[in-house]
């Protein structure tokens, strides 16, 4: 028990690490693009990402807490399609089951949906957004600068919050095949 939480924050920590490292270089980039001063791209690529890591890190455990439930019923619906199968309910207790929708043995192979990754990617984008344009104006004091950094910052910042996501769910999926794997040999 103490190996898997120590192995599940070993992985937290380093996902927090690459999205903080990824996050320094977009920041720093698209501040100096906007204001052509290397001192204020330097200055919102060390202080806005700071701010971002503690809000993602919140995001992402929030979003993990709701995964892990959807998972939850999706073992639970899985269960009742295999008692289904193997004849222990009746067509009629497979009807109430699934909210009187009949049950077409459907798979539950890619447990997130494209919509639970767009809405994910979203609920980023905004908190991202808000996150963005405060420490900018902190750090200026000018509204039009906050606002360019603000926008332009968090659209480039949740492409590459998509792309990382991505990678950790692959990376996380193959080291649970791993272990299915192992388990099973």
């Amino acid at each position: 028990m103490v190996r898997i939480l120590l192995d599940t924050a070993r992985k937290l920590a380093l996902k927090i690490a690459s999205y903080g490292a990824m996050h320094l270089i977009v920041a720093m980039l698209v501040a100096w693009a906007i204001t052509r001063d290397w001192r204020m791209a330097l200055a919102v690529g060390a202080v806005e990402p700071v701010f971002q890591t503690i809000a993602y890190s919140i995001h992402d455990r929030v979003w993990h807490r709701i995964e892990r439930r959807r998972m939850l019923s999706g073992v639970e619906e899985a269960s009742e399609a295999v008692t289904a199968r193997l004849g222990v309910m009746t067509p009629e207790e497979q009807m109430r089951a699934h909210g009187g929708h009949g049950h077409h043995g459907h798979t539950h192979a890619l447990p997130r949906s494209f919509r639970q990754v767009a809405l994910k990617t979203v609920t980023y984008g905004v908190m991202h957004f808000a996150v963005a344009v405060t420490v900018a104006f902190a750090l200026t004091r000018d509204l039009r600068i906050a606002l360019a950094i603000g926008i332009i910052e968090p659209l480039v910042q949740t492409v590459f919050f998509t792309v990382h996501d991505r990678i950790w769910s692959r990376i996380e999926a193959r080291k649970a095949r791993r272990a299915t794997e192992l388990a099973e040999a």
